[in-house]
């Protein structure tokens, strides 16, 4: 099951307006393969999954492949950590100006930033294993946002946690 697989879901969802919401989404037969956490369905799947670049980066994955693990990620790996070729350099632009782009979030994300030094919400990583070309490492699905303000963090000295939650994609 490819994301091109999943265009008639697509459909039915932005042809639904706001009563195809996501409780409505997730309980379709059509997104029930893959097994995936909730929270990854919907940043993955729900949000962007037929969106172009989304699709163009990530389209020839077979999603069944995919087994989604909530792990701790050390904050030095995310310094340089890629993120697909259609948003390439985005994740550099967000960490140029942190504090804007906590501060355009609901305020309870700016509050779990002071406090814990990290995200509210864990962003989604995939073993480059699954690209094509095919490489080494992890790289940002969802969450490019996130992971910029953490960059842009730690170049300005703010308070930033020793390690991070995100979903991580491996086979």
């Amino acid at each position: 099951m490819k994301l091109k697989d999943l265009s008639p879901l697509m459909k039915r969802r932005r042809t639904g307006g706001l009563s195809y919401g996501y409780d409505r989404f997730r309980i379709d037969p059509a997104v029930a393969p893959p097994q995936w956490p909730d929270d990854v369905l919907e940043q993955f799947l729900y949000d962007f999954g037929d969106n172009d670049h989304f699709v163009t980066d990530y389209g020839s994955i077979d999603l069944r492949e995919i087994t989604w693990r909530l792990e701790t990620i050390p904050a030095a790996d995310f310094h340089g950590m890629p993120t697909g070729a259609s948003d390439d350099g985005c994740i550099e632009e967000y960490a140029k100006n942190p504090a804007y782009w906590v501060d355009v979030r609901p305020r309870e994300v700016g509050l779990h930033w002071e406090e814990h030094g990290t995200w509210l919400r864990p962003p989604l990583l995939i073993d480059r294993c699954f690209l094509d070309p095919s490489g080494s490492g992890l790289q940002v699905v969802e969450g490019r946002t996130r992971v910029g303000v953490l960059r842009g963090r730690v170049r300005e000295g703010l308070h930033v946690a020793p390690a991070h939650q995100a979903w991580v994609a491996r086979p």
